[in-house]
């Protein structure tokens, strides 16, 4: 092989062989030996690199940065007290293989780990921390910094500053943003028609569709429309001109039937029912009613005359715990029309104010269950011939055009004599007491805008009407 021929590491690098001064020879036609010899190699090693040579062709490549250059041998050298640190065998201590290596016992197991978890008391005379103390500090300079316990600190700051109760909202705050989302929906849709546009049919005809969507009723929705057009044709109106135009005629609608519920001392008990479909509140509503007229210096009394619903009747204890009210109840599934004659009797010899009866949800086109609601009203009735004084509908406002077929068939079976609104903050058509009073005209006593006891309150036509059109208190 020729010396200029470059290794494996040379041919790695890039490096040639080493140019001769005179021309290459011409080139030989191989014999036809020649020829066979170099398609088929002689030996398996021959065609790959050659690792013999090397090693003597790695003297250009610079060595790493750590590693010292031939040229000062001496800092090659390493103290042999440095040298082999790790191997010498320990003063005092029996020298033996590591374990798990050749020539360990196998029966010796793994070296045992230092598991104390016990503090070594520091030698007398040293400091803790291993470093000599300066002669020149002075220990009363020196800040003594202890250890901090996290949750003691979070403990002392929670002590040290409580945390401030959120403030009570009055009830014009929680009527507003019970009705945030109607009076949203319908401030939009009456930007959106009256900003920069002149007043036509058919910005008056949007104006129409967009209270109907919300469940105004088309006889509202039309007579606000004609209030809005009413000498303002071809001209420009602005969106609170609109708004303020809107609250008025929803207050208008709305104020014969804002009637307080009034009881009347001079019969006791004062018999309320209180019906409805399932899952309008009627058993919370009664929770309520029974805090107000307690606070008002009345006694009350609950019936649990919904021995149908699971839970019902835990339901209704529970708000009696919650007002210190006597519950009158019985078994599940119990008929409720002597319940509520026991709970009238029981009423009557306490000389109870306010007699509340809870019944069970039912749908207004089930024969059967109204049937039975006429049932628990001839009942009480055997005892006291005008009971009950007041039979209060409950109205869940999310059902929206359904009011006014539950107001209608439970009128039938039972002398209805005042509604109540609940979960007007869960629905973006509010509108629908508006249709109620227009075409039944029956007393709205309370509405309901969430589920706090104090989100039940008496019905007050101007602020609904402006809480519904998005204006400010009046």
């Amino acid at each position: 092989m020729s010396e200029d021929k470059p290794g494996w590491f040379g041919r790695l690098f890039g490096r040639k062989g080493a140019e001769k001064a005179s021309e290459p020879p011409a080139e030989e036609t191989p014999s036809p030996d020649e020829a066979a010899s170099l398609v088929d190699p002689a030996s398996p090693a021959e065609g790959h690199p050659d690792f013999a040579t090397a090693a003597d062709d790695v003297a250009h490549v610079p060595l790493p940065p750590e590693e010292p250059a031939p040229e000062a041998p001496a800092r090659n050298t390493v103290p042999d007290v440095v040298e082999g640190a790790d191997l010498m065998p320990i003063e005092g201590q029996e020298e033996r293989p590591p374990a798990g290596t050749a020539g360990d016992d196998p029966a010796r197991g793994a070296e045992p780990a230092d598991t104390t978890s016990q503090a070594r008391e520091p030698k007398t005379g040293e400091p803790e921390t291993g470093e000599p103390e300066s002669p020149d500090e002075d220990p009363a300079s020196v800040p003594d910094i202890q250890p901090v316990d996290a949750a003691a600190a979070l403990a002392f700051d929670a002590g040290a500053e409580p945390q401030r109760e959120p403030e009570a909202r009055g009830w014009w705050s929680r009527l507003t943003s019970g009705m945030k989302r109607t009076s949203s929906n319908l401030s939009e849709r009456v930007t959106g028609l009256f900003t920069k546009r002149k007043l036509d049919a058919t910005t008056l005809e949007d104006l129409e569709d967009a209270l109907i969507q919300a469940d105004f009723g088309v006889e509202t929705a039309t007579r606000i429309s004609d209030a809005v057009g009413k000498g303002r044709y071809e001209k420009g109106i602005s969106p609170d001109e609109v708004r303020a135009i809107l609250a008025t005629e929803v207050e208008r609608a709305l104020d014969p039937v804002a009637q307080p519920l009034v009881i009347d001392a001079s019969r006791k008990p004062y018999v309320i029912l209180c019906v409805g479909v399932n899952g309008a509140g009627k058993t919370t509503t009664l929770g309520k009613l029974s805090l107000k007229f307690r606070a008002e210096g009345r006694s009350v009394m609950l019936a649990a005359g919904d021995t149908f619903r699971a839970a019902a009747i835990d339901q209704l204890k529970v708000w009696g715990a919650r007002t210190n009210t006597p519950v009158i109840s019985g078994a599940q599934g119990a008929d409720a029309a002597g319940l509520a004659f026991d709970a009238l009797k029981q009423a009557r010899e306490a000389g109870t104010d306010v007699l509340l009866i809870d019944t069970a949800g039912r749908l207004q086109n089930k024969a059967g269950l109204m049937a039975e609601l006429e049932k628990i009203i001839r009942v009480i009735r055997k005892f006291d011939p005008e009971a009950p004084h007041a039979t209060l509908l409950v109205l869940d406002a999310t059902v929206g055009q359904n009011a006014l077929s539950q107001v209608e068939l439970f009128s039938q079976a039972a002398p209805v004599s005042g509604l109540v609104m609940t979960k007007l903050d869960g629905t973006a058509r509010g509108g629908i007491l508006v249709a109620l009073a227009a075409k039944f005209g029956l007393p709205v006593h309370f509405i309901g805008v969430g589920e706090g006891v104090e989100d039940l309150e008496p019905f007050a036509a101007r602020d609904f009407a402006r809480a519904i059109a998005g204006l400010e208190k009046a």
